[in-house]
């Protein structure tokens, strides 16, 4: 989360009990089809997050929740469209006007691009709020752009996820590693492909809220969920961060906001104050009418207090040593014993079978690792980082080309199933243990063609024409793989010879290229998502008799179809003229 500017809403931390009861109110009264557990839906209970990567990287992020008191709708509000009235309410309820104007735009953008998502505005706004106070309390310009950048911590691994640098410094300035950018908080590497032009000014910008905003509908949107069914939802908001709290808290904040909003004056929205890392909530941002601070660089930096002077033997000042002693005296504190990552002496392969699979599967097997001690023992609680390399478009369940598990009790991490994608050929699963430079597991993949073994005629007529003339009827085949339907598999027709030689024939029916000369093979065909195939129309030359036409496939189906020419009819002799 980023290091941003607001008033505190909350000061210390909330009891669990206090959430508890605040999520338990608010979920009392929540709309249909979003969080309600009938129909299909599922609860949050039994939602598991999507390992791997997120829009944010899993940066921390505000966990304020809203007033148990619900705004007050106007009676006419109903489900809340983009023009849909708005209410009054507590100050929370307050949403800064280009912010909201952003968050309903996009909901507009998306109801027509993809209307079987269901996105509500209300649910940016929920992720708005806990991501960055709605930029910081719409301290946002004309356009939507931040005043300045909002950057969440530097995600060095340092009580945070582990990422090197990916933009160069583009977004974040950082060129050692990666941080959340702008007010709904991506991470450079998410930002390279969900970035949008929310405003029309032909950039992709993160810390503009237009962009921001249409960005992360697009990126909720992903895998043709629909929003309004409990599961689709919760599916939408664990892949945004991986936390079951996170999803607590934005669900809270969705149905707050879905029972009524108010438009307020840029930046002058109420800011959140806690945060999920637990570290101090961020300085207050001036009020209204007051001073600005200075400049960055002229900041006078707040004078750090001493640290206390350590006890030594027979006094002196200082708090006194509590800490355990070694055997014998001394006063020395025990060694503090390694974090289970430190306790990884190496990783080995935990039974991973064979990776193989056809283009637009999912593999069958599952990269599956063990972290070890030096005694060979395994060790829980261990950060392990799976990644796709090489050139491939496969990817793990989600389009993530990495994802980071965690080791169970008996050291055991599973990564989740990798899907193939339409690239051939091998590429590598790479499993190192994340904060230890310790020497990787390597494993090859591999994505054959995707493949028939029968090829049938979709009918049984006989295809026949006369000579000069037009097939009446195209070819059509239907390709399958062991029983089932083989879809995108590539072909080949070739009229051929003869069935001892399968060269080209050079004389009798053939096809027509776009300039409409005769050609006798076609290339590049593929069959649809049912395994059928139609081929163009067929004419016929002057030669008369029967020609064969031979239709091959990846795998090695194979169908020779007889297409026959008769002569032409003669033409009727010219009645003789009446004698006069």
């Amino acid at each position: 989360m980023a290091a941003l500017f607001g008033k505190r809403l909350r000061r210390g931390a909330m009891t669990t009990a206090v959430a508890a009861a605040a999520v338990a109110a608010l979920s009392a009264s929540q709309a249909p089809g979003l969080t309600d557990t009938h129909n299909g839906g599922q609860s949050t209970a039994d939602v598991t997050p999507p390992p791997g990567g997120s829009a944010t990287g899993n940066s921390p992020y505000y966990t304020d929740l809203p007033p148990l008191n619900s705004p007050t709708a106007p009676p006419s509000a109903g489900t809340g469209g983009p023009n849909s009235p708005t209410g009054t309410g507590a100050a929370e309820a307050g949403i800064p006007a280009t912010v909201l104007d952003a968050y309903k735009k996009a909901e507009a953008e998306l109801a027509a691009t993809k209307p079987g998502c269901n996105l509500p505005w209300q649910l940016l706004a929920a992720i708005g709020k806990v991501e960055s106070g709605q930029a910081r309390g719409g301290n946002v310009d004309a356009n939507g752009t931040t005043i300045r950048p909002i950057l969440g911590p530097v995600l060095d691994g340092n009580g945070f996820a582990r990422i090197t640098d990916t933009d160069n410094g583009a977004y974040d300035g950082d060129r050692t590693h990666d941080r959340a950018v702008g007010p709904m908080q991506f991470i450079p590497s998410t930002w390279a492909w969900s970035g949008r032009d929310g405003n029309g000014d032909g950039k992709k910008d993160p810390n503009n809220i237009y962009d921001a905003a249409l960005a992360a509908g697009h990126y909720l949107c992903r895998g043709d969920r629909d929003l309004s069914r409990a599961g689709g939802l919760h599916a939408a908001i664990l892949s945004y961060n991986h936390s079951q709290e996170y999803l607590n808290t934005v669900l809270s904040w969705l149905e707050f906001y879905r029972k009524g909003t108010h438009e307020v004056p840029d930046g002058t929205g109420v800011q959140p104050g806690g945060r999920s890392d637990g570290r101090p909530g961020p300085t207050p941002s001036p009020s209204p009418g007051t001073s600005h601070p200075a400049s960055p660089g002229t900041h006078k930096p707040t004078t750090p207090s001493k640290p206390s002077k350590p006890s030594t033997p027979g006094g002196g000042s200082g708090s006194p040593n509590t800490g355990p002693t070694k055997p014998g005296g001394g006063g020395s504190a025990s060694p503090t014993p390694p974090t289970p990552t430190e306790s990884v002496a190496h990783i080995e392969d935990a039974g991973t079978g064979t990776l193989a699979a056809t283009a637009g599967d999912t593999f069958a097997e599952r990269v599956a690792v063990r972290a070890e001690s030096a005694a060979g023992k395994g060790v829980g609680k261990v950060k392990v980082k799976l990644a796709v390399i090489g050139d491939t478009d496969a990817a793990f369940t989600g389009g993530f080309k990495s994802v980071t598990v965690v080791t169970d009790s008996t050291g055991k991490a599973t990564a989740p199933p990798l899907k193939a994608g339409e690239d051939t050929g091998d590429f590598t699963v790479r499993a190192t243990v994340v904060g230890r430079d310790l020497p990787g597991l390597d494993y090859t993949a591999t994505v054959s063609a995707r493949q028939a073994d029968t090829l049938a005629r979709t009918s049984d007529k006989e295809l026949s024409c006369q000579a000069g003339g037009q097939f009446a009827d195209q070819v059509g085949v239907k390709a399958t793989y062991k029983g089932a339907a083989a879809d995108g598999v590539a072909a080949t027709a070739t009229l051929i010879k003869s069935k001892d030689d399968t060269s080209e024939n050079d004389k009798g029916p053939y096809f027509k290229d776009a300039d409409g000369k005769p050609i006798r093979t076609l290339k590049g065909l593929k069959t649809d998502g049912d395994g059928l195939l139609q081929l163009p129309k067929l004419y016929a030359d002057d030669a008369t008799g029967t020609f064969l036409l031979r239709i091959d496939t990846t795998g090695g189906a194979t169908l020779t179809v007889e297409l026959k020419v008769t002569a032409a009819a003669a033409a009727s002799p010219s009645p003789s003229p009446s004698a006069t």
